[in-house]
């Protein structure tokens, strides 16, 4: 079951009804699989557009302690490679919004570039983002991908200069997330005028739709955002809330951080 609409098209379409989409992320068997499916389904109720599915990998360089500690629980509850990609398959096939995946290039070298991408496309999802794996060095992966119509999403951050934000944007499909500030993901980002300057670099770099994320807490950040990107993505704070508060507190907090459709 391979998407008919590119990730890039789906992202337009839904942008003309909303100021502002939503993209979470998750990671995949944590708590559980089964528990998985009903996040995902109350995110999905409460109306995000775009989701990440995180394939567990054992040293996930770019995310904090929190999304670190998920993966490390996911693993040892016996998450596979190819559990994480069946469960992929059904978010797909049950739900009406676009699924990404991300995890870290040794998941796909391993499994093998050619193969991960067709076994992408027959699932239905849209594209990935793997924040290893540098551009100079993803020309199998980018091939393999766009040769089965799936985004290969690559990673802006502040430090990035403007001539790196080109060569990035002219192999970049689908969007190019942003890293609010530098670090791992979780810590405090500043929603001020030094976010806003580096929002407007992206945004001259590329005409792809922008995602900001590493940060995004609350519904001020998510107002903050709008205008400057076409995605905020929330990722640790939800990884948060279930575990504070359980997989019931999803729903209300995702309803909450933007006005109602």
């Amino acid at each position: 079951m391979s998407t008919s609409m590119t990730l890039e098209d789906s992202i337009r379409a839904k942008k003309q009804d909303r100021d502002i989409l939503l993209m979470t992320h998750i990671v995949l068997g944590h708590p559980s699989f089964e528990e998985g499916m009903r996040i995902v389904e109350a995110m999905v109720d409460a109306g995000v557009e775009v989701m990440e599915l995180q394939i567990p990998f054992s040293e996930p360089t770019a995310d904090g302690p929190v999304i670190l500690r998920a993966n490390q629980q996911s693993l040892e509850n016996g998450a596979t490679v190819e559990r994480c990609l069946q469960f992929a398959e059904e978010c797909a096939r049950r739900f009406d919004i676009s699924f990404l995946l991300m995890t870290y290039y040794n998941i796909l070298f391993k499994y093998g570039l050619e193969a991960f991408a067709q076994r992408m496309a027959d699932a239905g999802l849209y594209g990935a983002i793997v924040p290893d794996l540098p551009p100079e060095e993803a020309g199998e992966y980018l091939e393999a991908m766009q040769s089965r119509n799936l985004a290969p999403i690559f990673i802006y951050t502040p430090t990035t200069d403007d001539t790196r934000m080109q060569l990035i944007a002219d192999v970049a499909e689908g969007l190019v997330y942003c890293v609010a500030r530098r670090g791992v993901t979780g810590s405090d980002t500043h929603f001020d005028e030094e976010l806003d300057l580096y929002l407007a670099r992206c945004r001259a770099a590329t005409d792809l739709p922008l995602a900001l994320g590493f940060g995004v807490k609350d519904r001020a950040d998510v107002d903050h955002l709008v205008g400057r990107v076409d995605l905020a993505v929330i990722g640790t704070q939800t990884i948060r809330l279930i575990e504070e508060s359980g997989i019931e507190a999803v729903k209300p907090f995702i309803e909450g951080l933007r006005d109602p459709s």
